[in-house]
């Protein structure tokens, strides 16, 4: 194998053994523990587990913000080192400066990865997002006055607006209503397939939705309660594209699903001293 074949051959992201530590009033405790697993290039991989085991912090770690207390994760075989230009994040709270316009926001961000673009460049390439968001009319209104979802929607669109390599997303449809929240999740999807042409951002999503998850994902990885470990690494058996009414109603739907929430709840209920929950 050549050596530019064995490079494209690497994860996007590689995880081994990942163990991150908090030390809280002369405490020491375990947030993760040994956690392994990879994103392959142009992969959405979704992390569920209960509240409080880990999930946040891992995608923390990812974004270079803490430091693994063991193990080793790599980007493009590359050793992770603090922040990157190749992360985009998209945080639960929608993280939007109030002093910006929706418009001026996402150039910002842009502005943060491409040094060689002109203002006048990267606030039409900020328009161009916009536009696929559903915010065309939005640009020159002030975070404040826009709804929760539509703010939403301007981070996910300066996420994508960086253009990196990979996309990290800690919960963010958590916030939002219902049926705002069904329309993001088919917003994102079709923004993330895109039109064939050009590659797929390597998405990692950290959610407590197990539906949300098995929509958006190709992989699934389950964390146990506190400290979090790996309890399972399931590939989503349905294809691309989906079609959410079709799915649901699908005898594999309702099988996987049951699977998924066995895992889930069986996990609190061992915590807890409880009862085997019967799916």
């Amino acid at each position: 194998m050549s050596t530019a074949a064995a490079v494209q051959a690497l994860p996007k992201i590689d995880i081994r053994h990942l163990t991150v530590n908090y030390a809280e009033k002369n405490h020491e405790f375990t947030a993760l523990r040994d956690v392994s697993f990879t994103v392959e290039e142009g992969e959405f991989v979704s992390i569920i587990g209960a509240s409080g085991c880990g999930k946040s912090t891992l995608l923390s770690v990812l974004e270079g913000l803490y430091k693994q207390a063991d193990g080793e994760i790599t980007i493009s075989g590359e050793p992770l080192e603090g922040t990157g230009k190749e992360r985009g994040v998209v945080f639960q709270h929608y993280s939007l400066f109030p002093w910006m316009t929706t418009r001026k926001n996402i150039a910002f961000g842009i502005a943060q990865v491409r040094k060689d673009l002109s203002k006048k460049e990267r606030l039409a390439i900020a328009d161009t997002f916009l536009e696929k968001v559903g915010l065309g009319d939005f640009g020159n209104k002030y975070p404040s006055q826009l709804s929760g979802g539509m703010q939403q929607r301007a981070a996910i669109a300066r996420a994508l607006a960086m253009d990196t390599d990979i996309l990290l997303m800690d919960e963010p449809f958590s916030a939002i209503d219902a049926k705002n929240r069904i329309v993001l999740q088919e917003l994102l999807l079709k923004l993330w397939e895109g039109n064939g042409t050009e590659p797929r951002k390597s998405v990692v999503f950290v959610t407590h939705d197990i539906d949300e998850a098995i929509l958006l994902s190709d992989k699934i990885v389950v964390l146990t309660s506190h400290p979090g470990t790996v309890a399972e690494i399931i590939p989503v058996p349905f294809d691309r594209p989906r079609d959410r009414s079709t799915l649901v109603q699908s005898k594999e739907y309702g099988k996987f699903r049951n699977h998924l929430l066995h895992l889930f709840y069986n996990d609190i209920a061992d915590r807890i001293g409880g009862e085997e929950v019967v799916l």
